[in-house]
């Protein structure tokens, strides 16, 4: 009875998946539209079956074709590491060999030969770069623990991870909030400020000054709106600023950044 409850059970959960992908998608105008392959975009069930599908397709396939490779693999965004540019184009036609027999097709753009250029390799390629996870790999300059610079292919925050940030401190719109208070704003956003912090500041922190001078100057723009003194004097609003972060550098989760950065 057992095995027979459970056969029941998978079949029902298959039946199940079956319908969610051949359910139509409901458009941002109302409309549906029909689908007949592929995962909807959004959908809350598709990272998992994108997941399990992947572990088959590519991990597994991965660790008996190509046990020599490693790679990480995070949803379907994926990086292997190939030591030479003969293994890394095998490896590509390879792949797409195998997506191809799984109704599956790499990305033509963002699948792409990457040479991880520092110190050390010195040759030229014509793609030196990659996003993944938030962070851009390249080269950078990095200081060894004698203090002497080099040259070493190190991640920091992306472009684009950088302006979502930028564009989620806009839509704060703390420059409008003057009649709070200082602390009650910097309690409520700090866990969001944190978060960034934890995140991106594990690897090249520097690279999040810039990220934050957008912040510090919507504050600035707050100073002038609560004091209308300042309402006219930017320099004297950011004068101000400063010496409320060396008064009170706690106050802000990201006043916690070094001033001369850090990497």
């Amino acid at each position: 009875m057992k095995a027979i409850r459970h056969h029941t059970k998978c079949r029902a959960t298959l039946l199940y998946v079956e319908r969610w992908l051949r359910a139509p998608v409901s458009l941002a105008d109302g409309a549906t539209q029909q689908r007949d392959a592929g995962t909807p975009q959004g959908g809350v069930i598709s990272p998992l079956l994108a997941n399990l599908f992947l572990h088959y397709v590519f991990d597994e396939w991965m660790r008996r074709n190509h046990p020599g490779v490693p790679f990480e693999r995070y949803a379907d965004d994926v990086v292997c590491h190939c030591r030479t540019l003969d293994e890394a184009q095998a490896l590509k036609a390879a792949l797409e060999d195998r997506m191809a027999q799984c109704s599956l097709v790499l990305h033509p753009q963002k699948t792409q030969i990457v040479y991880c250029r520092d110190g050390n390799r010195k040759g030229t390629y014509g793609v030196y770069q990659f996003d993944f996870l938030g962070y851009r790999f390249r080269p950078r300059f990095a200081r060894s623990r004698a203090g002497a610079v080099f040259v070493s292919f190190l991640p920091a925050i992306s472009p684009s991870a950088a302006r979502a940030i930028r564009q989620t401190v806009r839509r704060w719109r703390l420059h409008c909030r003057h009649t709070t208070e200082l602390a009650d704003m910097a309690q409520e956003i700090n866990p969001v400020l944190r978060g960034w912090l934890n995140y991106y500041g594990r690897f090249y922190r520097s690279a999040l000054h810039a990220v934050f001078d957008t912040l510090d100057q919507y504050l600035v723009r707050w100073v002038r709106r609560k004091y209308k003194r300042l309402k006219f004097k930017v320099s004297r609003a950011r004068e101000l600023v400063v010496k409320i972060r060396h008064q009170r550098p706690s106050l802000f989760a990201h006043w916690a950044l070094a001033p001369n950065g850090g990497r």
